[in-house]
């Protein structure tokens, strides 16, 4: 197994529950992937290097199964998104409580995510896998949502972003917060399937909510790590793999760039050349904060999110995220903060806090955009600066360096377009099988893609012991 993110760890666990000796080879220091914790600021103040709230990882069918030692902390809200005007709107666990909240909006935005919270199950096995999806689980949703609401869904999910929430939404305030949510997908919102993460994010806020680890991300790691060992799996850290070994089964968290120098011209010339043309997406600039309080939100209801999205309107959004595709990244950036010591006292010294947050830049760039992001923060928190005790800031080269899958700080390893969202790394029915025998591909650039579940790991390492049971 090389790499121990979330994917590489719950393809190793997988594969040790099937009987097989594990081994897994990390290069950095510490094990986790995206699930590292350390005191970026000051001692005492414990920061996410890069992933915080995980959704996904509380939704992920192979994590709810390994009953990890876990305490998930769920915010009183999933996320709020504070208006020039003084107001926020909230995504609150409960879908009526959200959508009264939208003023004109509310039955209209009850349409739209309410029979997918119903049916959160069923939409659960499409979304998320196992991949391939088998026919049976479409099969389960069309009944559940019925030919006619079924086609509703995907045409939303497959819209983009900006088209939905005028085509629904008539407050202001309703589109700019469907806006913030779609941002995720770090795609222009004129693009499909930008509606789409949007759709996710809303629905699995209602169904299963934003909880993030009390005490770091990197108690998840750890969790797996542990569990993978009871079954005695190895991790070894440190321990940087220069060409693919060998082995009964060699499984890579890696992006497709590192597949090709991994494997060293061994690949056949059609599928490398296809791995060379997988695209990546813009990269972020992220802020870590050691504070002296909480941050002092004009709109009060902030307080109650563990996320806060910061971009004003729907129009000054679409235009932070043109900039990061175009290679102009915006004086007003749309910001994505994260404030988990107001819900988890582990993070923070007694009456401290932290907090941090990240925009979109162009891929590999090198501007400094801390004065940018601050600013947003101070036009919807005034006083936010004076309680800055100590900041670290990280670009897209920091980012890759402590993260090779993170080329050019793309966070979802590679663009999550319509073209390479159900078909990553290659169009191939199974894309975490490789030409070469007993070789998979297991990180985030193949379905279900970004974010923290584990399902890339899950969904390879059952595609692998198929393959092996075939070949004993």
């Amino acid at each position: 197994m090389i790499g121990s993110g979330p994917n590489g760890l719950a393809a190793a666990i997988t594969l040790a529950r099937a009987g097989l000796e594990v081994e897994v080879h990390e290069a950095e220091e510490q094990l986790g992937g995206g699930l590292r914790s350390a005191e970026l600021t000051l001692p005492g103040f414990v920061h996410d290097v890069c992933a915080s709230i995980h959704p996904l990882g509380a939704a992920s069918p192979v994590l709810r199964t390994l009953e990890l030692d876990v305490d998930w902390i769920h915010p009183e809200a999933p996320a709020a998104h504070p208006l020039d005007d003084g107001r926020a709107v909230l995504l609150e666990r409960s879908l009526p409580a959200t959508a009264a909240g939208l003023g004109r909006d509310e039955v209209s935005y009850g349409r739209l995510v309410g029979p997918l919270v119903e049916a959160w199950r069923e939409v659960e096995g499409v979304f998320l896998g196992p991949f391939p999806i088998s026919p049976r689980a479409l099969l389960r949703l069309g009944d559940r949502l019925g030919a006619r609401g079924l086609t509703a869904a995907l045409r939303a999910a497959l819209s983009p972003a900006r088209t939905l929430a005028e085509s629904h939404f008539a407050e202001e305030g309703t589109r700019a917060w469907f806006a913030g949510h779609a941002a995720h997908s770090m795609l222009p919102l004129e693009r499909r399937p930008s509606a789409g993460f949007a759709l996710a994010l809303t629905v699995l806020g209602h169904a299963v909510g934003w909880p993030f680890p009390r005490g770091g991300s990197q108690r998840v790691a750890d969790a797996l790590a542990a569990k993978l060992r009871e079954l005695g799996g190895e991790i070894r850290t440190s321990s940087t793999v220069e060409w693919l070994p060998v082995a009964d089964l060699v499984v890579a968290d890696v992006v497709p760039r590192e597949l090709l120098r991994l494997a060293r011209g061994r690949l056949p010339e059609r599928y490398a050349r296809r791995l060379r043309s997988y695209r990546h997406g813009p990269g972020a600039f992220k802020l870590d904060w050691a504070l002296d309080g909480p941050i002092p939100w004009r709109a009060a209801e902030c307080r109650r999110a563990g996320t806060v999205h910061l971009g004003g309107s729907l129009d000054e959004i679409s235009a932070s995220e043109w900039g990061a595709w175009r290679g102009r990244p915006g004086e007003r950036p749309f910001v994505l903060l994260a404030q988990t010591s107001l819900f988890d006292p582990m993070r923070a010294p007694a009456g401290k806090h932290t907090a941090w947050a990240y925009c979109h830049v162009p891929n590999g760039s090198s501007e400094d955009m801390t004065e940018r992001v601050e600013a947003q923060v101070e036009r919807f928190a005034p006083g936010f600066r004076d309680l800055v005790l100590a900041r670290h800031a990280m670009g897209p080269a920091e980012l890759e360096a402590r993260n090779r899958n993170l080329v050019g700080g793309d966070l979802n390893a590679g663009a999550m377009d319509l073209g390479q969202l159900l078909f990553r790394p290659v169009r191939n029915l199974v894309p975490y099988r490789t030409p070469l025998e007993g070789v998979y591909l297991c990180s985030a650039a193949t379905p279900p893609g970004g974010g923290v579940h584990g399902m890339c790991g899950y969904s390879a390492a059952r595609v692998a012991l198929k393959d092996l049971a075939r070949r004993a």
